[in-house]
């Protein structure tokens, strides 16, 4: 009798600590792969920090990328009203497609910041209360963007320059 008690206990252990390690197994399965966009970045710029599939951050860069997806609309919801589209107030950023569309790599500070190969800047964004923007192919100026405005750009570009 208490040799079928301690295999019950036993066998309902195995099954409870089966129940509890299930899920976990589940979650790692449905996880989502990293946007090949971040792969690329990571690769190609050292110090990257993946934050989640869709959003890496160069703290000694003061850079971050974010990739569209359904977690970013969350994150996006903190906007001040003083931002560029979702281009946050006192950031510059370069975005992959027109219109403010598509990824997204910006700096919280102003300075010259080069844009990696990996990444192909199509608008430009200066969310800052004063000066400018400029989107640049070495050190022709491709197109700007002043305080609290943005600028589309036609043509390949290898850094911005933010100046206050």
């Amino acid at each position: 009798m208490r040799r079928s008690r301690i295999l019950t206990a036993v066998l309902a252990g195995l099954l409870f600590a089966g129940a509890l390690t299930s899920p976990a197994a589940a979650d790692s399965e449905g996880e989502t792969d990293v946007d090949p966009l971040i792969s690329e970045m990571l690769a190609e710029v050292p110090g990257g920090v993946l934050i989640d599939s869709d959003h890496a951050v160069w703290p000694e860069l003061g850079m971050e990328l974010e990739v569209p997806s359904l977690s970013a609309s969350n994150r996006s919801s903190s906007l001040s009203t003083a931002s560029v589209g979702s281009c946050a107030s006192g950031s510059v950023c370069v975005f992959s497609g027109y219109s403010l569309g598509g990824a997204k790599l910006s700096w919280g500070v102003c300075g010259i910041h080069s844009i990696p190969s990996s990444f192909t800047a199509r608008s430009v964004a200066h969310a800052r209360s004063s000066g400018y923007t400029q989107a640049r192919n070495g050190t022709t100026v491709v197109a700007t963007a002043y305080a609290n405005g943005w600028a589309n750009i036609y043509g390949y570009v290898s850094n911005v320059r933010c100046v206050l």
